[in-house]
């Protein structure tokens, strides 16, 4: 692992690591490789200084205890961003602290596995964010993200894509899935497009009239 980087602001994607299960180290050295703005949720802190990487921001709500102040001398420079909001999770002052500095974009692990309710939220969020950052969640498994209503992608064949609708998505057309709707509805809870699958090397469009998509690309 870094112990050590070099910010270049804004250039590359920042990223979060939150409090989920933890994802592999080739992953996890793949995503700092560009030497990305760091931002650790308090919750995982301990678990992330062990294993010997150079945090940029660390930021919570600062409960049970926990001293901020006991990693500035070990992590310096280290900027400590204290939200005591309960209305919202540590993952969300994240994205808002982001926003708030102009970034456009971040990859966020360490994000699902444990708890279910956590996962289902920390996916279910990214709808609210669509507009105003580009998130992507990843872990060993697979990678998500909310896509526009015109969205297109070169994939190779038998990749397994899943689209997950955030409420009701509408009027859904897709060319080359191996099952491809057309002008359909899909609704949380009822229908979704889950384990679906390129049919052909080459471009893939997904195109929706209303709602929030929730595209998974799964490795395995």
């Amino acid at each position: 692992m870094s112990s050590h980087h070099i910010v270049r602001d804004d250039q590359e994607p920042a990223l979060i690591i939150a409090n989920g299960a933890a994802c592999s180290i080739e992953l996890m050295n793949q995503l700092l490789e560009w030497q990305p703005l760091v931002i650790v949720l308090d919750s995982a802190m301990e678990r992330v200084v062990e294993l010997g990487i150079k945090v940029d921001v660390l930021l919570g709500d600062f409960d049970r205890d926990f001293d901020p102040n006991s990693y500035k001398k070990k992590q310096y420079p280290l900027e400590i961003i204290h939200v005591p909001d309960q209305d919202k999770t540590d993952l969300e002052k994240a994205f808002d602290y982001l926003i708030a500095r102009g970034h456009k974009a971040v990859n966020v692990i360490w994000a699902t596995g444990r708890r279910i309710d956590h996962t289902l939220h920390n996916l279910t969020i990214l709808a609210h964010y669509r507009d105003r950052l580009k998130i992507v969640v990843l872990d060993d498994h697979s990678k998500a993200f909310i896509i526009p209503h015109n969205y297109q992608k070169w994939y190779p064949k038998n990749t397994i894509l899943s689209l997950l609708p955030i409420g009701t998505v509408e009027n859904i057309s897709t060319t080359n899935l191996f099952y491809p709707l057309k002008r359909e509805n899909l609704q949380l809870g009822y229908r979704t497009g889950s384990s679906n699958h390129v049919a052909e090397d080459g471009i893939v469009t997904i195109i929706h009239e209303t709602g929030d998509l929730l595209l998974v690309e799964s490795m395995d």
